[in-house]
């Protein structure tokens, strides 16, 4: 099993008064294969949260983000992409299994050609890499949830 060290990582957490956070990495090595695990709880007040996974904010090769109060369709999970600081078109997954208030884990996957998203009840999200992009260097996890694990493996 490999373990990596990020010792040139930026890591930032940051608490409010509506406890929302905000986790960044950079200059981390995630291949084609490996897999990201994030654990933690969903506010009981919870708008929205968003998982990136890119080369940098304005380079996300998957954009996840469930919404809990999206004007068009209520609870829904939408993924996308950015390039150059321009987003792509949305997929919108209108199964939300998420729930304000619960804990959670979810498992993103670099594929290849497409992001594997694995949700609590076992439904699994695809997105397609459509940056190509062989090497993940930067991760965020920010919104409304509490992380409480983070595991690249």
């Amino acid at each position: 099993k490999r373990h990596t060290a990020y010792k040139d990582c930026l890591l930032a957490y940051v608490t409010g008064p509506s406890m929302s956070m905000e986790l960044e990495l950079k200059n981390v090595n995630l291949r084609p294969g490996d897999k990201l695990k994030v654990k933690g709880e969903i506010l009981h007040d919870a708008e929205r949260f968003q998982i990136d996974l890119g080369l940098s904010s304005d380079d996300l090769a998957l954009h996840f983000n469930p919404r809990f109060h999206d004007d068009a369709d209520g609870m829904v999970l939408v993924c996308n992409s950015k390039t150059a600081g321009c987003w792509g078109d949305e997929k919108r997954e209108i199964h939300n299994p998420l729930q304000k208030g619960s804990d959670v884990k979810i498992v993103l996957k670099l594929s290849g050609d497409v992001f594997e998203v694995e949700l609590p009840d076992g439904q699994e999200i695809q997105f397609p890499n459509r940056a190509d992009t062989d090497v993940v260097t930067y991760i965020r996890v920010a919104g409304d949830f509490k992380l409480t694990s983070f595991k690249i493996f």
